[in-house]
């Protein structure tokens, strides 16, 4: 083979190993912190350094930190957001405006140098902007020194000392956090309270705090709780992490259970009126890892922590900060909420900020399926999803939607976003059933977690995780339902039963089109299945026994019209008689027999 012959070969070979593996990159950076904690002033010094490796195709002019805590004072954006929205968080709403001095947040950084050479650096908000002396280059890494101070808000929201439970500190978003460089640049969103985008690496952390008090976080504790309580020096270790929480207090009550390969910490406040629902909890919790594990794929990590604090519930790393005092439903369903985050906030790890509802809203789905099964079982009639189906159609027919792609923070209302976060993202989720079916759905699910975990995904990497199971197109789907506000609204109009056969008239009322299932009920009691695909799904689902294939529906005609036998009689028809879809009017969507008129009813048009 001559040496031109062998390059070529070399290169074409080297393509097609690059082919087959993900073919972006990700940024790696290592953190290893040691802080003291003054518990008298609330305040804290810390030195961290900070190793990144620059992965990415393009060498790095500028470096940018988060300051998350500076959003704790007065005038900051976060608390101007909360003042003047429409319909401000309840947890916030002018609290910040009106904190003391002693009480305010901050970090305030000393010294900075990068590779051993001090850099110029600026204070903005809740960024650090950073001004390099070399670009980092293509492969490289650059090393951060980084002394800082800081004072711990009062809590408000998420971080802060002394939350309305009475624990003393859950510490959130609390230190200088290099921001993540991606495909799309930068990332250097102000703190306003919603969502994160981060950088996998390793911690290791080290917390000095008086004697006495009880530490449990993100990660693995070096060395025993008894030994660290003692000496007031606790040291984590946490490995492939985006972020780093942990919380503390002297009247913790720690217990730990390891059902499999995963230790699950439990740590809360004792009282009288809730700790029969903590010790209730470590059960649940192991079950609803199971499930989890399941449904979607299997935790990569050691540790999951259970901490009593925050101001509701908050997800991280090996770790959520919750409130205690609830009913055991409650705090089993917080719980489980904040633990299915684990799968898609920190191992798939999307840029919440950009796609809020890629996290909350699959994380509402798994914990309504988990819940169920906690608590109802899976054989119950009820089909699922519905309370997110109703929070999303009040949503729409209220008038003040605004589309999934809307950035978190930009949202017009609080309203808006929580129910496209939530109960939209969980619907997108949950509908699939009705267009490539539930088992396609759900190996599409686990396809996803098992290809994007660790990579950062977007919606066309999910989008084309299910296409890949299910053989067909779904490009209309995803853009109708996540770029606009178009509603789904079905009809059946009319229904003419002869002899032999009987003419079904239906009709698409709403802007988004979507695939039929349509059931026909026979007077005898039997039933008949069909399915209507859209022309541009270019496939159908898979059909059940029985199921009949009808020809498929142009989104561009806003009528169909199809026959079935009439057998027996037709007593009735129905459009989504499993109630897969959210459409927004459902009382057109069946017509049956009227006996007193002895005719099926026809709906006017």
């Amino acid at each position: 083979m001559n040496r031109v012959l062998l390059t070529f070969s070399l290169l074409l070979l080297n393509f097609i190993q690059s082919a087959a593996q993900y073919p972006g990159w990700q940024q790696a950076v290592d953190y290893t912190m040691n802080i003291t904690v003054d518990t008298s002033a609330h305040q804290y010094t810390g030195f961290m350094k900070v190793v990144l490796r620059n992965n990415s195709p393009e060498a790095l002019e500028k470096a940018y930190f988060h300051l998350f805590f500076n959003a704790f004072q007065p005038g900051s954006m976060m608390d101007v957001r909360s003042r003047t929205i429409s319909d401000p968080d309840r947890r916030v709403g002018s609290r910040i405006f009106e904190l003391p001095e002693e009480e305010w947040g901050w970090i305030k950084v000393a010294s900075l140098s990068v590779n051993g050479k001090p850099v110029a650096f600026e204070h903005d908000g809740t960024l650090l902007d950073v001004t390099l002396n070399s670009t980092i280059k293509v492969g490289k890494k650059a090393t951060f020194e980084m002394e800082w101070t800081a004072q711990v808000p009062r809590q408000i929201r998420r971080s802060g000392w002394m939350n309305k439970e009475g624990v003393e500190y859950s510490m959130t978003q609390w230190y200088p956090k290099l921001c993540e460089y991606d495909h799309d640049g930068w990332h250097t969103e102000p703190y306003i309270g919603r969502e994160y985008h981060g950088i996998w690496g390793d911690y290791d952390v080290t917390i000095n705090l008086p004697i006495g008090y009880e530490v449990g976080g993100t990660g693995e504790l070096i060395g025993s709780s008894n030994g660290a309580r003692e000496a007031g020096t606790w040291r984590f270790m946490a490995e492939d992490v985006i972020d780093f929480a942990w919380a503390a207090d002297p009247d913790y009550v720690h217990t730990a259970t390891t059902p499999s390969d995963v230790t699950l910490h439990f740590y809360h406040q004792p009282n009288a009126e809730y700790d029969e629902n903590w010790d209730a909890l470590p059960e649940y919790t192991a079950k609803a890892m199971a499930f989890l594990n399941d449904l979607i794929g299997p935790y990569p990590y050691p540790q999951y922590s259970v901490i009593q604090g925050g101001d509701g519930g908050m997800e991280y790393p090996m770790a959520t900060l919750i409130t205690g005092h609830r009913s055991l439903r409650s705090l089993v369903g917080v719980t489980v909420h904040e633990m299915a985050h684990s799968w898609f906030q920190a191992v798939l790890a999307t840029n919440e900020s950009l796609y809020e509802y890629m996290d909350e809203g699959m994380t509402s789905y798994a914990t309504e399926l988990c819940m169920r099964e906690l608590f109802v079982g899976p054989n119950s009639d009820d089909p699922p999803h519905q309370g997110a189906f109703s929070s999303y159609i009040s949503q729409a027919l209220s008038g003040n939607e605004e589309p999934l792609i809307t950035h978190a923070d930009h949202y017009q209302t609080n309203r808006a976003y929580g129910v496209s976060a939530y109960s939209k993202g969980e619907t997108l989720l949950a509908q699939l059933a009705s267009v490539m079916g539930a088992e396609l759905r759900d190996k599409g699910l686990k396809d996803y977690f098992r290809t994007w975990k660790f990579k950062h995904p977007g919606p066309n990497d999910f989008k084309r995780s299910m296409e890949k199971v299910c053989g067909f197109d779904l490009d209309w789907y995803f853009q109708y339902f996540v770029h606009t506000t178009h509603q789904i609204d079905y009809a059946i109009d009319r229904v003419a039963e002869g002899v032999e056969t009987t003419t079904i008239e239906c009709s698409r009322v709403g802007a988004m089109p979507m695939p039929q299932n349509i059931t026909v009920t026979y007077t005898d009691g039997t039933e008949k299945a069909f399915v209507a695909p859209l022309v541009m799904m270019r496939g159908h689902r898979p059909l059940a026994d029985g199921e009949a294939l009808l020809p498929d529906w142009p989104w561009t005609h806003p009528t169909y019209t199809f026959e079935v036998p009439t057998g027996s009689g037709i007593y009735s028809v129905e459009l989504d008689k499993a109630r897969q879809t959210a459409d927004v009017d459902r009382s057109n969507n069946r017509v049956e027999f009227d006996p007193e008129i002895n005719r099926l009813f026809e709906r006017n048009r």
